[in-house]
């Protein structure tokens, strides 16, 4: 993680040169900063609204090719990471069927993103819907952020930490909920 005060520095120096690459990284606490720093006028926070969602869009992508590479991984490296063939296949019938609700929760809820976006192109999901579910996702998303930073940038130091503190609280609910998952299909299949 970059520092939050380096951060600052560079989005105020630069602001359309530095807010794109950055936020593809750093997305909330990036799109906080430059509305805070940007508030001043409508055109600004515009803009800023469609560098972040243009950036955040740009990363899903980046997580997705990352993911569809599973498949050329080395068989040894693949069973290492638990992909063995069953499961993507199971992957992929879930990402058929619920791609869309998949992809907009691990979205909005920001801390499971990342292995939601990484999942979609283990399973090969169609690109175009792929990047539509997410645009749809984002767009919300990086507006509460661009509202956030508006009214309360500059506490963007607390702001970083409620969205840290916000997003284990919802990682250690995903991890319970999928840990009563397992354990439920485990009583259920087991004979």
């Amino acid at each position: 993680m970059i520092a939050l005060d380096f951060i600052y520095r560079l989005i105020e120096a630069h602001p359309f040169l530095v807010v794109f690459p950055l936020a593809i990284f750093e997305g909330p606490i990036v799109t906080v900063l430059a509305a805070w720093l940007l508030r001043g006028s409508l055109w600004d926070l515009s803009a800023v609204f469609l560098i972040c969602v243009a950036a955040d869009l740009v990363g899903d992508a980046g997580l997705y090719w990352l993911g569809r590479k599973a498949h050329a991984l080395n068989p040894r490296w693949r069973k290492r990471l638990g992909l063995r063939e069953e499961r993507l296949s199971k992957l992929v019938a879930h990402f058929d069927s619920h791609g869309g609700k998949t992809l907009t929760l691990g979205k909005l809820t920001h801390s499971v993103g990342f292995a939601v976006l990484l999942a979609a192109g283990a399973s090969r999901m169609a690109f175009a819907p792929f990047m539509g579910w997410n645009l749809l996702a984002t767009l919300p998303k990086t507006l509460f952020f661009i509202l956030i930073g508006y009214s309360f940038g500059a506490a963007y130091s607390a702001v970083d930490s409620w969205i840290f503190r916000a997003s284990v609280i919802i990682l250690a609910l995903a991890a319970l909920g999928a840990a009563a998952w397992v354990l439920h299909r485990r009583r259920t299949t087991t004979p």
